[in-house]
């Protein structure tokens, strides 16, 4: 099942110390491989690993990261001949398919997505991500709850991680409540989807997918969420990447579902 990414972005709540200034966002490392790669293998570990990338802001570090990849950093290999000779004893990208595709560099991600359209004629189902959140979110679950219920798009729902407080106000300025954002029972959409060949007949020209293509496909109750409440959490500020970095380096990041299948 081809997997489509938006790369695109220009991470402009990142915009501080060396990063988004000159990388794209998803090009941001998370210990040694940017965020993008741990998205792909997460794909790649439920056998998803036909990739289409769609890319704007700097698509061409995303080319060169590819075209100049080196898999003994992130795979256990034999080294002789002094270093002329390199065995690897695993690798991550061997069998992957990547197509890159600049898709403009202010687009949307309706836009972006209409862009790929001719890469993904043939296909019945495909996936989609905003390549800025990592979860261990069970994509075959997904896949099964979505195939039950035979829509045209699902999206995972999943719990906000952000630190922010919910405030009731009467009069526009007294307040009657306030309380934890992740104790609202508030979901939202966590960047994961399944869509169906037939969403493009719901994008029109330069419309942001969530907004008025979603809406379409509740009108005609062809919408679908898949709720999780595991781990999920994405990159938005830099702070977010400081805890990613924090989980990432305690060696059990619950994103790193491959680590399961590898064992």
């Amino acid at each position: 099942m081809k997997v489509v990414l938006f790369c695109g972005g220009l991470g402009t709540r990142l915009r501080m110390r060396e990063y988004s200034d000159s990388i794209p966002k998803p090009m941001v490392e998370i210990g040694y491989r940017p965020l993008l790669w741990h998205v792909m293998k997460y794909y790649s570990s439920f056998g998803h690993k036909d990739f289409i990338l769609c890319l704007g802001y700097r698509g061409d570090i995303v080319k060169k990261y590819f075209l100049d990849y080196n898999e003994a950093t992130s795979n256990d290999f034999v080294l002789t001949e002094g270093g002329k000779n390199i065995k690897l004893l695993s690798s991550d990208i061997e069998d992957w398919r990547i197509t890159f595709v600049e898709t403009g560099l202010h687009s949307n991600i309706g836009q972006r997505l209409k862009a790929v359209e001719m890469h993904l004629e043939g296909e019945e189902v495909f996936l989609a991500n905003y390549s800025d959140g990592l979860s261990n979110l069970p994509l075959d679950q997904m896949l099964k709850h979505f195939n039950h219920h035979k829509k045209i798009a699902s999206f995972a729902s999943v719990r906000p991680h952000y630190t922010f407080h919910v405030v009731s106000l009467k009069n526009d300025h007294h307040v009657e409540g306030i309380k934890h954002l992740n104790s609202t029972g508030i979901w939202i959409n966590g960047g994961y989807f399944i869509f169906k060949n037939d969403i493009f007949k719901y994008i029109n020209s330069g419309e942001e997918l969530i907004e008025e293509p979603f809406n379409r496909l509740i009108s005609k109750k062809q919408l679908i969420s898949y709720k999780y409440n595991g781990f999920w959490m994405c990159m938005d500020t830099f702070k977010d990447k400081q805890m990613l970095d924090d989980i990432y380096s305690k060696g059990d990041a619950p994103w790193e579902v491959w680590k399961n299948s590898e064992k």
